[in-house]
């Protein structure tokens, strides 16, 4: 006999775990695909051999993402058809098919076609998976204001979020390191191709899931009729720009990507040449994410009690301090290339985790918020552009993070060619290079979460208040 479903006053099925295990499906699926971009300049570089070009390339599929983020952000606004659950879920469906393959086009191991044919692969195979993952990724990240209204219930979603994105990057960073480089440091590029079609198939899975136990609990229904104003993308964009919360918490996502994305190359690197063991990579990074674990299940209970901005803040400053200590430990050579130094390294990440974990947990959930705060300050819910512009910065940020990386290797004398066994002159570097990749991307952190962001406990409770006054109003 079937377990009756308990429903709430309005009808829909009560929040509870179920939505938080099915919203975390949705970002190990995401994960799933997004995974692999860490290993991205190291396959071009390394084992494509096309370290000349890497940066212009990355830069050229940027203003992809600028045109098709928004874009697509917007077509997803501006579609007013009915579909038969919600057409966030419709979205993330057809993008979640294309994911299958779509990932592993980036990887396409060819390294020995002429320059002009890696260059189409790049730019064609990049623009293919970015589009499906724009397609599944920002409607994905607009259902967590509509699953629920309560903060709590919001923060849960966050935190089960980050649960389902950290998840989808241990399994990959324990496992693909072993895998996918031989016992020279180098990479193997037909193993990353294979590796990436197997975790499309593992995201489609995912994706499935989430949709089939996804309740939308906060949906405002669109009364079309000849009066309503047209859909403005340009106004959608100055509203973004006016909105502070988003603009806080854009900010602090694009620091964190930038230390994420251009660290991760920087720290293959590190352990490839500077500690000799890059096998061991994943399952440090993976032992580094221990206190965003452990923090998570207390998210709910301390946003109740604390609020989301003002934890966040504290998180960003436990990051500045344990990326200022790791710089410390290089300039004094604690750091050193051997176990003692991967020991140090470690204790640092461990306390940038911990920091990294408080924020990572109610992110989402603050994006929610300001997706609100738009609602409250202009009278329109425009979750798809919001989120869209969000998504595009984020992942600007992770462009911008490996370019400047790659730069930064190229000036102090990287050759790609040496794969994971460069010169000690360049090897001896990268300890400095990583420290200061982290620690500026804290900085951005505070940055946007102290400085910018302005939707502390007082103020959230005010908005809330005001919002729910409207639309019974409204109704």
């Amino acid at each position: 006999m079937a377990k009756e479903v308990k429903r709430d006053a309005r009808g829909f099925r009560k929040f509870g775990m179920r939505d938080c295990l099915a919203y975390a499906a949705g970002d190990f699926g995401c994960n799933m695909s997004f995974a692999l971009k860490g290993t991205m300049m190291i396959f071009w570089t390394q084992f494509m051999g096309l370290s000349a070009w890497y940066s212009l390339l990355l830069i050229v599929v940027q203003v992809w993402d600028a045109i098709n983020d928004p874009v697509i952000g917007s077509m997803i606004d501006a579609d007013k058809r009915k579909y038969k659950r919600n057409k966030f879920l419709q979205y993330i469906w057809f993008g979640s098919i294309g994911l299958i393959v779509a990932g592993a086009l980036v990887f396409l191991p060819l390294p020995n076609a002429p320059t002009w044919a890696k260059i189409i692969i790049f730019i064609c195979g990049y623009v293919i998976w970015d589009a499906f993952y724009t397609v599944a990724n920002v409607p994905y990240g607009s259902l967590l204001s509509l699953i629920s209204a309560e903060p709590a219930d919001r923060a849960s979603l966050s935190a089960w979020r980050s649960i389902g994105s950290m998840v989808g990057n241990m399994v990959p960073m324990a496992i693909l390191p072993k895998f996918i480089y031989g016992e020279d440091q180098n990479l193997i590029g037909e193993r990353v191709f294979i590796a990436a079609l197997v975790m499309g198939v593992l995201g489609f899975i995912t994706f499935q899931l989430m949709i089939k136990n996804t309740e939308i609990r906060e949906e405002v229904e669109i009364n079309l009729n000849d009066d309503q104003p047209k859909f403005n993308v340009i106004e959608a964009m100055k509203n973004f720009c006016k909105n502070r919360p988003a603009v806080g918490a854009t900010l602090a996502a694009v620091g964190m990507f930038i230390g994420m994305q251009g660290g991760a190359a920087a720290v293959t690197v590190l352990f490839q040449s500077y500690f000799n063991n890059v096998q061991i990579s994943g399952i440090v990074s993976m032992f580094a994410m221990i206190p965003i674990v452990a923090f998570t299940p207390l998210a709910r209970k301390m946003v109740t009690k604390y609020g989301k901005k003002e934890l966040a803040t504290i998180g960003a400053i436990v990051q500045m301090v344990a990326c200022g200590l790791m710089f410390l430990a290089a300039v004094t050579g604690l750091m050193s290339p051997d176990m003692k130094g991967i020991a140090v390294y470690v204790v640092c990440q461990l306390l940038n985790s911990l920091g990294m974990g408080i924020y990572s947990t109610v992110s989402w959930a603050m994006m929610g918020d300001a997706i609100d705060y738009n609602e409250w300050k202009t009278g329109t819910r425009e979750e798809g552009t919001v989120y869209a512009l969000h998504s595009f910065f984020r992942k600007l940020a992770q462009g911008i993070g490996p370019a400047v990386a790659l730069q930064i290797l190229l000036a102090i004398g990287y050759v790609d060619e040496n794969g994971g066994n460069q010169v000690w002159e360049v090897a001896s570097k990268m300890p400095f290079m990583v420290a200061a990749l982290y620690l500026v991307s804290a900085v951005a952190g505070f940055i946007g979460l102290g400085l910018i962001y302005n939707l502390d406990k007082k103020t959230l409770a005010t908005m809330n208040a005001e919002l729910e006054a409207k639309r019974a109003n409204e109704n």
